[in-house]
């Protein structure tokens, strides 16, 4: 018992540049001061993720046969997390569709790449990368068309999952990376994780409570059944110990903060998607420190 109070504050420590960076998007948030959050989300998505994607990618020493593990675990995850979570939904008389999205993306960017990090080291940064890429591709893709108010004509084109194709086919090609292209993905790549939480905190700041209610029942969703299935998927594809801990910590993760966003914009639970976003997200860092220890010590 004292092994885990002891890791238990230890692990808080370590999250303190986390929560910190999360506080002053908070106070940034609760003060009205400006804030280019449209901007931010852009230059986050369409330039320094896929830059940290396209370093991480191109620098990390996990073999290519471990990422291809990664990225085939992440699939088979997130398909069974989501029929799992559209039963349970129904079972509540939730409307699926509308909150599905929400209940089964788990926020691998914001949350997961710097804890992963944090538990696991480069290792586990670049295996939440892989996670991160290929979640991020089902967002934006496939999830975001299952919302009833969504025109699903045209194709979306992810920026994220380019940069991923491109660093792959440069690592099984065997291609070497001129030195001043790695560090400019470097450079751009290192602002990410800080632009993710300060937005994270921001957007906490500003999501309204009125959904509270219905939106604990699909965080708690998200949060229980997203670790189940990580911990599911990892035992049944025999992954190693890093990648079996990385990919349940990154199932394990809260709402993500942009299905909140889609929700609102394409339905009318935008409250319910936040009250989701707001309480898996306080739930999971109260519980952290556990996670952090459970992963580490299995």
């Amino acid at each position: 018992m004292l092994a885990i109070a002891q890791f238990y504050l230890s692990a808080i420590v370590l999250m303190l540049p986390l929560l910190f960076c999360v506080g002053i998007g908070l106070y940034w948030g609760k003060r009205d001061l400006p804030f280019g959050g449209n901007f931010i989300t852009t230059l986050v998505t369409s330039v320094t993720t896929p830059a940290l994607v396209f370093h991480t990618f191109v620098t990390t020493h996990l073999d290519n046969r471990a990422l291809a593990d990664v990225a085939a675990a992440t699939l088979i995850a997130l398909l069974l997390c989501a029929l799992i979570c559209a039963a349970l939904l129904k079972a509540w008389k939730l409307p699926v569709l509308s909150l599905l999205p929400t209940a089964f993306q788990p926020n691998a960017g914001n949350l997961g790449l710097p804890i992963s990090q944090l538990a696991f080291g480069d290792a586990g940064l670049s295996v939440a990368v892989a996670f991160f890429a290929v979640s991020s591709f089902v967002m934006h893709t496939i999830a975001v068309r299952m919302l009833p108010g969504v025109n699903t004509k045209g194709s979306w084109k992810s920026p994220i999952l380019l940069a991923s194709v491109v660093a792959v086919a440069l690592r099984l090609l065997d291609v070497p990376v001129p030195a001043w292209i790695i560090e400019t993905a470097r450079m751009l790549g290192a602002v990410t994780v800080p632009l993710m939480l300060l937005s994270l905190g921001h957007a906490l700041a500003l999501i309204p409570s009125n959904g509270v209610r219905d939106g604990a029942k699909v965080g708690a969703i998200r949060l229980v059944v997203g670790l189940l299935t990580g911990l599911a998927v990892a035992w049944a594809m025999d992954l190693e110990p890093v990648l079996a801990g990385a990919l349940t910590l990154q199932m394990a993760m809260p709402c993500a903060v942009v299905s909140y966003m889609y929700a609102r914009r394409y339905t009318p639970l935008g409250d319910t998607a936040a009250g989701a976003v707001l309480v898996s997200t306080v739930v999971f860092l109260l519980l952290a420190p556990l996670m952090l220890w459970f992963s580490h010590g299995h």
